[in-house]
C-alpha cells in the first residue's frame, strides 16, 4: 500500500467523485424521496472530502471510473433507483473495503478519519434501504442488466472488491 499522504489523496479522489457527481445528479432525478436521498449522499460524502482536504491540504483529483459509473447509473434511470443502488451495492462496499484496508495501515490522525469515513458510507447504506422499503420491485430486465453493467465495468478496470488500495 502507498504511503498514508497517497492513500489519503485516493480516498480523496472518491469522496469527491461521491459529492460531485451525485449532487449534480439529485435535481435531475423523478422521484421525489430519491432526490432527497442522492442529495444527502452528495452533502454526506462532501463533508468527508472536505475534511480530508483540510487533513491533507491538497486538491481532490477526478477519478474518472467512479465519476463514469456514478454518472451512467444516474443516466440510466431517471427515478434514481439506479444511483441508489450503485452506491449500496456496487460502489459503497468497493469503498468500505478501501477505507478498511487504509485504516490497517494508518496512524493517527488518518485512522480516526477512516473509521468515521466508514462509519458514514454504512450510515448512507442503511438509509437507501429505508427510501428504499416503500419502492415496488423494478422487475424490468434491461433496468437489471444496466445495473449488472455497472459492476462489470468495475471489474474490467481491476476495481472487482475495492476501488484501489487493496488492488
Amino acid at each position: 500500500m502507498a504511503d498514508e499522504r497517497a492513500v489519503a489523496q485516493h480516498l480523496l479522489d472518491c469522496f469527491d467523485s461521491f459529492y460531485r457527481v451525485l449532487g449534480e445528479g439529485a435535481p435531475t432525478l423523478t422521484s421525489d424521496a430519491y432526490v432527497v436521498r442522492v442529495h444527502e449522499m452528495s452533502r454526506a460524502f462532501g463533508g468527508l472530502a472536505l475534511d480530508v482536504r483540510e487533513c491533507l491540504d491538497a486538491t481532490p483529483r477526478r477519478f474518472e471510473l467512479v465519476d463514469a459509473v456514478l454518472g451512467h447509473s444516474l443516466s440510466s434511470d431517471e427515478s434514481g433507483a439506479m444511483a441508489l443502488f450503485c452506491v449500496s451495492m456496487v460502489l459503497g462496499p468497493r469503498l468500505l473495503v478501501s477505507l478498511n484496508d487504509a485504516r490497517e495501515v494508518a496512524s493517527e490522525p488518518w485512522r480516526t478519519l477512516w473509521v468515521r469515513a466508514a462509519d458514514v458510507v454504512v450510515a448512507q447504506v442503511l438509509a437507501i434501504g429505508e427510501v428504499a422499503k416503500g419502492q415496488a420491485p423494478i422487475e424490468d430486465p434491461s433496468w437489471q442488466f444496466a445495473a449488472r453493467d455497472l459492476t462489470e465495468t468495475l471489474e474490467a478496470a481491476g476495481y472487482g472488491e475495492s476501488l484501489g488500495l487493496s488492488r
